[in-house]
């Protein structure tokens, strides 16, 4: 039997003859498996998409042990976007990614059996779902905005699902025509949690966290598990071997870590980047990808493991050019012949050879450079070629572990993104030599990617944490300005740390966790909650009302201290977070209190509380009329022995009665504090779905909007930070909670008052180039001729909108569906196509609108 995808290669290569892989690839295909219908009786499971968009990493999730969508394109659930694979940074339209999918590799009984989510060759897909509704995705997040609050979630946006690998199957899992057999299963479940945050730090990473059980009878022995990734990079106007088949692919094990004293991070991260970054001439433009993404390993079932970073060119149409570095047999490791091909893993056998020989392979920029001496074989004759950069897969990882009928063990990675990895448009250009790329290499910068990766680990595993309450907190580093301490790489626990402090007593030192005690916790510090918000629209003006009393309550979840300091207003013309800008801040009036100490032998004033309210400060001193402003280091306040000066925290604009700022809504409204069974009907408002006390209601006035094009609205809140760890203060992402909404008479207020619709512009012209003057096709995604829009305004919530040519055809339908009102509820687009997916020709158009209440007839003429 021969597959569909393999059948369709042979059909492609009996017709041409021997291609090189760089003029024909696979992934012009876009081939999407199908398989063939089951018997009778027999429920099949259904791979299923979603995507993570909560931070600054877009990604494709399938429940099936992948992730990437192979070239193309899925909604997001959450927003109807296309997501095609891998989109970083959020918004830009660059693509990180083909498919990516775990491996897993073991000895049942005298067999040696892999399963692989995808493999990209013969497009296997051996772990599949339940059937639904039971294979379904779920979704949990810590924000209590978020329709999927849950408070057992670990981040805002974690995505759940569960598969295994026991279906054999040919009619739902494809025949191995290596093996020339069906899948033999290692009967295991999945379970795979993946994780996202839109901190500020932590927004360029996913967690994935994997339980693997032993459903079978038998135990799983020497297992070995892998990720795969086949890494594309190209902008979506890209999409094709010019996107492709220039990717690098390395593995950077190490960076200097940012606090200095020597001190280096382990990073170890397997990465995929653009060879050059993509310029335009000698300049980067909005399709250049000058970032990279990659995978780092955070948890395995044990701490000493065999670590493997292998990767190979696949060559589709000739085995002879499909290469991969190989390291030379000997006595006590002899070379494993895999057949014709020497990159490429076919078949069980091969692949598990691959996934548990501990083997690490240079950088594909290397590959010019003879690497006898480490043990490989030598360069291939296209190894010049390669160097300059390919379509390349690579494969991390790690083993052996036994895993018994019944058992689970936990696996973990991070999904990390960098951004600024190239630091110049000609840099590739002008430097890269395949027989020295350490020059060119030297140009690249790691810090994004190195810093992602570090806080990766730290979300995982939060440093100085005593998670399971054993006494220990992870590994600290002193990092020293005197030689009263020893040397800067010292690494202490902390009984030596306290004996440093007692007896030592340092002169100037700093002192900071860097690695966590071994249990995860993913757990990621956040600013408090973004809060409840509607948008009111009027022509020319947006009011947005938001209910603060989520975000004004919530407590840290690290200090457990009420960490609210204020809001934000952005407003931008689309949903980019570089379209946003910033309107009005509101923040509470409190401030800073340093006090002078003696540090060794300096002094200096020291931050070491959080921010204290003009009352407190007050209560504290006992003076009514204090005023923290007037003190400082020229002229500090006493009191009780000890010296302080103080300065404000952010800002201070805390005025909440000017009605041309963020304002209270109910102006005398009190406090009804935070026990809802003590409110009383007069206390709250309903306005957002729930009851919530009328004294957090906010409200802000945008006006002389224009009333053609939409906004894009959203209100976030920060925090003061924590002094004591020195973290900054955060904010929630302005691109989670914002409306898109237009600036014009609301649904409601048509029906109410019955207004006429109308349409605009009327007439449309194409040569007034709409696009350039920014009211359409802002981010440039779409064709010319397919993103041109007609508007439709003053329309109730629920019609039906039809247009006609003079002849009484109908050209297009569009059912205008908002039965809850809201955002968008008083307006549509017809974007000129037909409904035949013609480009509406110029002409004289009747429209008609249908309602529960009315029909309205009008025209409307297009001009070319």
């Amino acid at each position: 039997m021969i597959s569909q995808p393999t059948f369709f290669l042979l059909i492609f290569l009996a017709l041409t003859g021997t291609v090189d892989a760089r003029s024909y690839n696979p992934k012009f295909d876009r081939v999407v498996k199908n398989f063939s219908p089951p018997t009778s009786g027999i429920e099949t499971p259904v791979v299923l998409y979603t995507a993570h968009n909560r931070g600054n990493m877009q990604l494709a999730i399938a429940n099936n042990g992948t992730f990437g969508t192979l070239g193309g394109a899925t909604p997001d659930p959450f927003t109807g976007e296309i997501i095609p694979s891998c989109i970083f940074p959020k918004g830009s339209d660059i693509v990180y990614l083909w498919v990516a999918a775990i491996w897993i590799g073991a000895i049942v009984g005298r067999d040696t059996l892999v399963t692989v989510g995808n493999e990209d060759w013969y497009v296997t897909e051996e772990f599949k779902p339940d059937v639904r509704p039971f294979g379904d995705f779920k979704y949990l997040s810590i924000d209590r905005n978020s329709e999927f609050y849950d408070p057992d979630a670990y981040s805002e946006q974690d995505i759940i699902c569960e598969y295994t690998d026991t279906i054999d199957d040919v009619n739902q899992v494809q025949m191995d025509p290596y093996d020339n057999r069906p899948h033999r299963p290692l009967n295991i479940k999945v379970t795979q949690r993946s994780m996202a945050w839109s901190y500020s730090y932590a927004d360029d990473f996913l967690l994935f966290d994997y339980q693997i059980e032993n459903i079978g009878e038998r135990p799983l022995e020497d297992v070995y598990m892998g990720i795969y990734v086949d890494g594309d990079v190209w902008h979506t106007t890209r999409n094709g071997p010019e996107g492709w088949n220039d990717d690098i692919v390395g593995f950077y094990p190490t960076h200097p870590a940012p606090e200095g004293c020597g001190f280096v991070d382990t990073i170890n991260v397997a990465f995929t980047a653009d060879n050059d970054g993509d310029p335009v001439g000698t300049q980067w433009d909005y399709r250049s990808a000058t970032g990279t993404v990659g995978i780092r390993v955070v948890r395995t079932p044990a701490e000493e493991l065999k670590y493997s970073y292998n990767w190979w060119i696949m060559n589709y149409s000739n085995a002879t050019r499909d290469f991969g570095p190989r390291m030379v047999g000997t006595p006590e490791d002899p070379y494993r012949n895999m057949g014709t091909r020497k990159g490429t893993p076919t078949g069980d056998e091969n692949k598990y050879y691959v996934l548990r020989h501990e083997e690490f392979d240079y950088d594909l920029m290397h590959t010019a450079l003879d690497h006898q001496d480490q043990g490989f074989e030598p360069p291939p004759e296209e190894a010049e070629e390669y160097a300059h950069g390919f379509d390349t897969r690579y494969l991390l990882s790690f083993g052996p572990f036994n895993i018994y009928p019944g058992n689970k063990l936990p696996i973990s990675f991070a999904w990390v993104g960098g951004t600024n990895l190239h630091t110049g448009p000609t840099n590739f250009e002008n430097k890269f030599d395949a027989q020295n790329p350490q020059i060119f290499y030297n140009t690249l910068n790691f810090d994004s990617l190195a810093a992602t990766s570090r806080w990766a680990s730290w979300v995982y595993d939060n440093p100085g944490v005593d998670t399971d309450s054993d006494g220990y907190r992870g590994e600290l580093r002193v990092c020293s300005y005197d030689s009263a301490l020893v040397s800067a790489d010292t690494i202490w626990d902390d009984d030596i740390i306290i004996n440093i402090i007692e007896h030592y007593q340092p002169t100037l030192a700093d002192t900071f966790w860097y690695v966590g005690d071994g249990v995860p916790d993913f757990k990621a510090a956040g600013p408090p909650p973004a809060p409840k918000m509607r948008i009111i629209p009027e022509t020319g003006r947006l009011t947005i009302r938001w209910n603060g009393y989520y975000s004004e309550t919530s407590r840290d979840i690290f200090s457990q201290v009420v960490d609210f300091e204020g809001y934000r207003v952005y407003v931008g013309r689309d949903d980019r977070r570089t379209s946003l800008s910033l309107l009005v801040s509101y923040d509470q009036e409190d401030f800073n209190r340093y006090t002078y100490k003696q540090v060794g032998n300096q002094s200096q004033w020291v931050l070491e509380e959080i921010p204290f309210t003009l009352d407190s400060l007050r209560a504290v001193f006992d003076d009514p009329e204090f005023d923290p402003m007037v003190y400082a280091p020229a002229h500090p306040f006493q009191w009780a022995g000890e010296l302080y000066i103080f300065d404000a925290q952010d800002f201070n604009a805390s005025n909440l009665t000017d009605t041309t700022l963020i304002h209270k809504a109910y102006q005398d409204a009190s406090d009804p504090g935070t026990n809802p069974t003590l409110w009383g009907e007069d206390d709250i408002t309903y306005e957002h779905g729930e009851a919530l006390p009328k004294y957090y209601e906010y409200e802000y006035h945008i006006d002389h909007l224009l009333p053609s094009v939409p906004y894009y609205v959203s209100v976030t809140t920060f925090d003061f930070g924590s002094p004591i760890s020195g973290l900054e203060a955060l904010e929630t992402d302005p691109t989670n909670n914002q409306i898109s909404e237009y600036p014009l008479i609301s649904a409601d207020t048509v029906m109410a008052q019955d207004l006429d619709a109308y349409v605009y512009p009327n007439p449309y012209r194409i040569d007034d180039d709409y696009m350039e003057s920014g009211y359409e096709n802002r981010d440039r995604t779409l064709a010319e001729d397919r993103a041109r829009l007609i508007h439709f305004a003053n329309l109730p919530n629920i019609c039906t909108i039809k247009i006609y040519s003079l002849d009484g055809d109908l050209v297009r339908e569009i059912e205008h569906y908002y039965p809850e009102s809201g955002p968008g509820s008083m307006h549509e687009t017809w974007d000129l196509i037909t409904r035949n997916t013609q480009t509406a020709v110029s002409g004289l158009y009747y429209f008609v609108i249908e309602s529960t209440n009315r029909t309205q007839l009008g025209k409307l003429v297009i001009i070319k």
